[in-house]
C-alpha cells in the first residue's frame, strides 16, 4: 500500500475507533508494525493534525486537517443519523458500510459537543422488514449507472421464466421488502422495473447511453407518479363509496 493510502486509512481509523485507540490495535487494523504506526503519526502530526497521545497510552484525534469543520442544528444531526442509520439497515454490505463511514467522517468535523448529540441522538431506527440479500454485486451495478452504461442481464420473472435483456441500468428503488432496478428495456423498448434478487448475473457491454440518463429517469419517475395517483384516486373513490355508475 503506498504511503499516502496508508496515511488516508490511519486518519480514518483514529476518526472511528472509539479513542484512544493504542498503536497495536491500529497496527493490527492496517497489517503493519507498531513502529510504522509511530512514524506514520509524526507524519500526520507534522501535517497538521491534532492527534493527542503517545506510545503505551494510545492517540485521539483532537482536528483533522483533510476535513473541513461542520456545523449542524441538533435536528439535522438527528436527520442525518436518522438517515444514515436507515441505509445501514436496508442497504447491501457496500452500502452500509458507505453510511457508516460516511458518519464517521460527520463526527470527526464535529464540535465536541456536537459529536455528544450524535451519539445520543433521539431518534433511533428498527425495521423488522429488510429487503431479501441480493445475489450480484451491487457495487458493480451502481458503477454502471455512474458510467451510463447498457448492460446484458439473465433475468427470472414472476413466473420463473428466463430471458436476457439489454439494458440502460437508471436508478436502484428501496421498497420495504424488495429493491427494484429502474432500467430502460432496449428488448422491450419501454421501461421496466426489475427486482434484484432475479437478476442472476450480468456483464458490462461497450454501449453508452450518455446523456440519457437524466432524461430517461425523469419520463420513468414521472409515469409511476401517475400510475400511483391513478390507483390512489380510484381506491379513495371505492372506498368512499363512490363507484363508477352511480351518479356521484
Amino acid at each position: 500500500m503506498a504511503k499516502t493510502d496508508r496515511l488516508f486509512r490511519l486518519l480514518h481509523l483514529i476518526r472511528g475507533l472509539r479513542p484512544p485507540v493504542t498503536a497495536a490495535r491500529l497496527a493490527a487494523a492496517m497489517e503493519v508494525s507498531e513502529r510504522t504506526i509511530y512514524r506514520d503519526i509524526d507524519s500526520l502530526r507534522a501535517a497538521g493534525a491534532r492527534i493527542e497521545g503517545e506510545a503505551g497510552l494510545g492517540y485521539t484525534m483532537v482536528e483533522d486537517p483533510a476535513l473541513p469543520p461542520q456545523t449542524f442544528t441538533q435536528i439535522e444531526l438527528e436527520a442525518l443519523t436518522l438517515g444514515l442509520a436507515d441505509v445501514n439497515q436496508r442497504g447491501d454490505a457496500d452500502l452500509a458500510q458507505a453510511a457508516n463511514d460516511a458518519l464517521v467522517k460527520i463526527l470527526a468535523t464535529l464540535p465536541e459537543r456536537q459529536q455528544r448529540q450524535a451519539m445520543h441522538a433521539v431518534n433511533l431506527v428498527q425495521r423488522f422488514n429488510t429487503p431479501a440479500t441480493p445475489t450480484i454485486d451491487m457495487t458493480l451495478l451502481r458503477e454502471a449507472m455512474w458510467a451510463e452504461e447498457a448492460l446484458d442481464i439473465g433475468y427470472h420473472d414472476l413466473k420463473g421464466a428466463r430471458t436476457e435483456r439489454r439494458i440502460y441500468p437508471l436508478a436502484l428503488s428501496y421498497y420495504d421488502r424488495s429493491v427494484m432496478l429502474l432500467a430502460w428495456c432496449c428488448k422491450r423498448q419501454d421501461f421496466r422495473s426489475f427486482h434484484v434478487t432475479r437478476i442472476d448475473g450480468y456483464k458490462n457491454t461497450d454501449e453508452s447511453f450518455r446523456p440519457r440518463r437524466v432524461t430517461l429517469l425523469r419520463e420513468f419517475i414521472a409515469k409511476l407518479r401517475a400510475r400511483e395517483e391513478a390507483w390512489l384516486a380510484e381506491n379513495d373513490q371505492y372506498s368512499c363509496g363512490w363507484s363508477p355508475g352511480s351518479g356521484g
